[in-house]
């Protein structure tokens, strides 16, 4: 009975409109309240939820990306990105695909890469005669790559919902290939469609604008190799990393760059602010959540559930696949890794799989999820950058789409994509 209501409550409460932190909340203060628990419960729960040193990543590299975002990072990767694929068919589609890809791994956040890609390359798209559902559907989904960027502060969410089965670095060096086959997966649907849609290639520039613009983007991409670099080294740990990344980002905006301003800066604290108290909300109304999860066993329950429909591990991977794509189309990125990561890990590793493979699973999954409504966030910053309904973009994203979710099977069953890079680099034993 408190599985009913822990389960009922939660998806009524998102039914009728409750935001997913509040909807979390609610769900496990009901349930606690049947069974007659001290409510003091919650908010011991939610404390130790929050109060966790390495936490401290998740502000640093929200604030890194968001001043990365506000700093005029993004039209030098343009460039960059239009110089190297420009002159192919659909060139500036493939240049987009390029360019959300360099800027995804400064800023670690899909979101904040549609914004800023979107808002240079969607009207320059539309205005060399590309059609604005082909500009939007290139940029919202080869933005989702930034999900698994060293300065993504998910995989943090992720390494500790994990429970400390899995570390931040090996998960660092895990996302670099699959975020790769991300990018090519993109580059050949969008170029597919553009070579269906009849668009023009454009004209190569010469190798000599090429290293010059690779020259002005490469201060800006360089914070990838710092961060990999110092925690490969052990230079730095990665929370201390995430500090690294402000204090570099700081120095490139206003003094190497020069592109910052006063507003600017104040504008990006202000978003870093709100989003990681939405964030360390959700962590902490999660926290309760899982707690309850862990008191009624409920993933040795859905381990027992899947079992019984296939012992095969293909096939219980597939389902997992499923319903956390099912599960990521109505919930925020976070909060489905914080809720889903305590169910599905121990029966993914039952069937096999390494944890740090299924942190790549699960967060293609959660990004797959931030385009199509009704959470669909990428979605609807690029719909209002393009000025054009989400439901007409829905109606061609097929191509796309196809392309990440051929991603996500290569990530789900080649183990290699997902651990190649940590063994060769960490010697990591998973």
């Amino acid at each position: 009975m408190e599985l009913i209501i822990l389960g009922a409550s939660f998806f009524g409460f998102l039914v009728i409109g409750v935001p997913v932190a509040f909807a979390i909340g609610l769900s496990a203060i009901c349930t606690i309240l049947y069974e007659g628990l001290p409510v003091a419960v919650i908010f011991q729960q939610m404390m130790s939820g929050m109060n966790i040193f390495s936490f401290l990543a998740i502000p640093f590299f929200v604030f890194s990306g968001e001043l990365m975002l506000h700093g005029g990072v993004a039209d030098k990767i343009v460039l960059l990105a239009k110089n190297l694929v420009g002159h192919i068919r659909g060139g500036l589609g493939m240049s987009n695909v390029v360019a959300c890809t360099l800027f995804g791994g400064v800023s670690g956040s899909p979101v904040a890469d549609v914004s800023a890609m979107g808002a240079v390359m969607i009207p320059m798209m539309k205005k060399e005669g590309f059609d604005t559902d082909y500009a939007v559907n290139v940029t919202t989904h080869a933005s989702l790559v930034g999900a698994l960027m060293p300065t993504s502060h998910n995989m943090i969410i992720y390494a500790l919902a994990a429970g400390g089965k899995v570390s931040i670095g090996a998960l660092i060096a895990a996302g670099l290939l699959p975020a790769l086959v991300l990018m090519v997966c993109m580059l050949v649907a969008a170029y597919a469609v553009a070579v269906k849609r009849g668009y023009p290639a454009g004209k190569f520039p010469g190798w000599a604008e090429v290293f010059r613009s690779f020259a002005a983007a490469l201060p800006g991409l360089l914070i990838v190799g710092i961060i990999l670099t110092g925690i490969l080294s052990g230079v730095f740990t990665a929370t201390e990393s995430a500090a690294v990344a402000v204090t570099y980002t700081i120095l490139l905006t206003f003094f190497i760059y020069r592109t910052m301003t006063l507003p600017n800066f104040l504008r990006a604290a202000a978003k870093a602010v709100k989003t990681t108290g939405v964030v360390l909300l959700l962590i902490g109304v999660s926290t309760m959540f899982q707690y309850l999860m862990g008191l009624y066993e409920v993933a040795d329950l859905a381990g027992e559930m899947m079992s019984k429909v296939s012992s095969q591990p293909w096939i219980i991977f597939l389902l997992i696949n499923v319903i956390l794509f099912l599960l990521g189309t109505f919930m925020d990125m976070a909060a489905t890794i914080l809720i889903c990561t305590p169910i599905f890990l121990p029966i993914a590793m039952k069937a096999g799989m390494d944890p740090v493979q299924f942190g790549m699973l699960m967060l293609i999954n959660c990004a797959l999820g931030l385009n199509p409504p009704p959470v669909g966030t990428t979605q609807f910053v690029g719909c209002a950058i393009g000025g054009i309904s989400v439901g007409a973009v829905m109606r061609t994203i097929l191509p796309f789409y196809a392309a990440l979710i051929a991603a996500l099977m290569f990530v789900t069953y080649v183990p290699a994509f997902s651990l190649w890079l940590p063994r060769l680099l960490m010697g990591y034993k998973g």
